[in-house]
């Protein structure tokens, strides 16, 4: 078994958190504007930083502590939010990291960024598509939903973009 990292463990808690807070955010604030005229469910900012949340854990802690964060996100929600809404994100996280992971593992040599980006993309459409459709029966904010989670998850991977530089710059 892989003994975690404190940075492995800070992923896998904020990861964690996203699960309920997203579902709470859908719970209490219903769709909200995501750009060019489209709406989405609140959620739909806290899973495309979920997202970016889930390659950093899975890099620090590997692919079964970051399922194992699925299941206790999934057990928050059930007990935080609406328990339709959390069995909706289940589903839609499990099938979206499952097929994250084979977009991300091979493209995680060819550097980090580009591994998140890639596999972000595959997992932005399978989750919105499963969760549209198990916790909303249709796919109106379908638009909206893939809209909001790309915002999300540039603004991420641009954030840990200047960070790896900065961090390059002072190492030389």
């Amino acid at each position: 078994m892989k003994r975690l990292s404190r940075s492995g463990v800070a992923w896998l808690a904020a990861y964690v958190a996203t699960i309920p807070a997203a579902n709470l955010a859908v719970e209490h604030f219903g769709a909200v504007p995501v750009g060019f005229g489209y709406l989405a469910p609140a959620g739909v900012y806290v899973v495309g930083l979920a997202l970016v949340l889930r390659d950093l854990a899975r890099k620090a802690a590997g692919r079964g502590a970051v399922v194992a964060a699925i299941v206790a996100g999934t057990v928050l929600s059930w007990w935080l939010a609406d328990p339709g809404l959390a069995a909706a994100s289940a589903a839609a996280f499990v099938v979206a990291e499952s097929m994250d992971f084979v977009v991300y593992e091979p493209l995680r040599e060819r550097g980090l960024l580009l591994a998140m980006l890639a596999s972000n993309a595959v997992g932005i459409v399978a989750d919105s598509l499963l969760f549209l459709r198990i916790g909303f029966g249709g796919f109106e904010f379908l638009p909206g939903q893939l809209l909001g989670k790309a915002w999300m998850t540039l603004a991420a991977v641009t954030v840990l973009a200047v960070i790896a530089r900065r961090r390059k710059v002072v190492a030389s």
